[in-house]
């Protein structure tokens, strides 16, 4: 790659580019990241103002590279925890391992450290073989002879056997997209040392494909017993290859920027949706549609219908056994630590307590990120009638595994139920 200026940002921090760091393709490419609200460019007499969003990562401009940190609650390797967790993928290894040691590379060379450990894993295991069909040319017979290429091609000569062949090998396409997303993390790393062990898996395994066509197949894979090892593998290099985006996390959508870009608030949607999910199995709950028969719709006005859906709605049970209690709950990416809930969340919240919750026990979560520890307080809603309802604002703690936050939100949560 390329030398370029590094710029480092922080989440929501913003910076003073001069006009000749960004050419006519930057420009193009960051508006049209703007337009989908992951930041902001502002032209200036003197060059450009950007401003990051809770977008975080990596992106390659041509004369820079923009390097986005987090700052808000999730940084350095416990984003890579908290990252795994949400894509169900294996956990990453422990901080000290020099792979997974933050430092200046930051997001991207760990993402890439991630697919070359499970690739170094799969050549220890040896790479999958399929039986692929060849047509050949060969000097003695092999295969089968195709009889029709033969004596087209080949006017009765022998010298030269037009054959086809079906044979087990490792060039098929579980293994091909690996061999791309390895050359794309190839691009994105400025660590010496990691690019060197990326080159050298990506020798082993065969020739890549576009990214696009290794994106689309990707998306199109379906495991089973003889795939199955390749799961998460898989699941890094899609990341790699769709530039950050894991299905709604992507950032970059509409744009050819080289680059790791991960939507925060998208991301911690995805963790609250497991850590909801894993943390009411114990005692018989699980997430179900919000849309549907269960949804909360909107109708009558100009337009088209529109509809309030929480993030995660857990059906749990009650004392009843004949009848299941709903539980609304809603992922907020905001500073609920250091201030008072909004009043447009709390009038979410309300509906969603209202649509889901019987009347004299209405009830929401709202979850949002900290650090300092795990936190719990209950906002009451009252009227000149009485209660409206109850909203568990629920804090998770950042900086502890999932693991730890997942059996400390059980215990909420069954609060919560009542």
């Amino acid at each position: 790659m390329p030398d370029r200026t590094e710029v480092r940002i922080g989440e929501y921090g913003s910076t003073l580019l001069t006009g000749s760091q960004l050419t006519p393709r930057d420009v193009e490419r960051l508006r049209a990241l703007q337009t989908g609200g992951r930041l902001s460019l502002e032209q200036l007499p003197t060059g450009w103002r950007l401003k990051a969003g809770a977008t975080v990562g990596l992106l390659v401009l041509d004369r820079i590279r923009l390097v986005m940190e987090p700052k808000f609650a999730i940084s350095g390797d416990r984003l890579m925890d908290w990252l795994a967790y949400a894509l169900d993928a294996p956990a990453p290894l422990p901080v000290t391992s020099r792979h997974w040691a933050t430092g200046p590379e930051g997001y991207a060379d760990l993402v890439a450290a991630a697919l070359l450990e499970q690739c170094q894993q799969l050549l220890r295991e040896g790479l999958r073989r399929d039986y692929v069909r060849r047509q050949n040319l060969e000097p003695v017979l092999r295969g089968r002879l195709d009889v029709a290429a033969q004596t087209t091609r080949r006017y009765g000569q022998l010298d030269k056997l037009h054959t086809r062949t079906f044979d087990r090998e490792t060039d098929i396409w579980d293994n091909r997209v690996l061999g791309t997303a390895l050359q794309v993390a190839r691009t994105l790393t400025t660590s010496p040392d990691l690019a060197r062990a990326l080159r050298t898996v990506a020798d082993a395994f065969p020739g890549p494909a576009p990214p696009d066509t290794a994106l689309h197949v990707l998306d199109r894979t379906r495991y089973t017993r003889l795939n199955t090892r390749y799961r998460a593998a898989h699941t890094w290099a899609r990341l790699l290859l769709r530039g950050g985006g894991v299905t709604d996390i992507l950032t970059d959508h509409g744009t050819a920027a080289d680059g790791l870009l991960l939507a925060m608030p998208a991301l911690w949607e995805a963790v609250v949706r497991r850590l909801a999910t894993d943390s009411v199995l114990p005692y018989g709950g699980h997430a179900i549609s919000s849309s549907g028969a269960t949804g909360i719709a909107v109708r009558g006005d100009l337009g088209i219908a529109s509809a309030f859906r929480p993030d995660v709605l857990l059906s749990l049970p009650d004392r009843d056994p004949a009848v299941r209690k709903l539980l609304p709950v809603d992922a907020k990416y905001k500073r609920y630590d250091r201030q008072g809930v909004g009043a447009a969340d709390v009038h979410q919240l309300l509906t969603y307590s209202a649509g889901y919750a019987p009347s004299d026990n209405s009830r929401a979560v709202i979850v949002h990120p900290r650090t300092g520890g795990c936190s719990h307080r209950v906002l009451q809603v009252d009227s000149p009638r009485g209660c409206l309802g109850n909203i568990h604002v629920v804090g998770v703690d950042t900086h502890t595994l999932p693991q730890q936050a997942t059996a400390w939100m059980e215990s909420v949560l069954s609060l919560a139920n009542g």
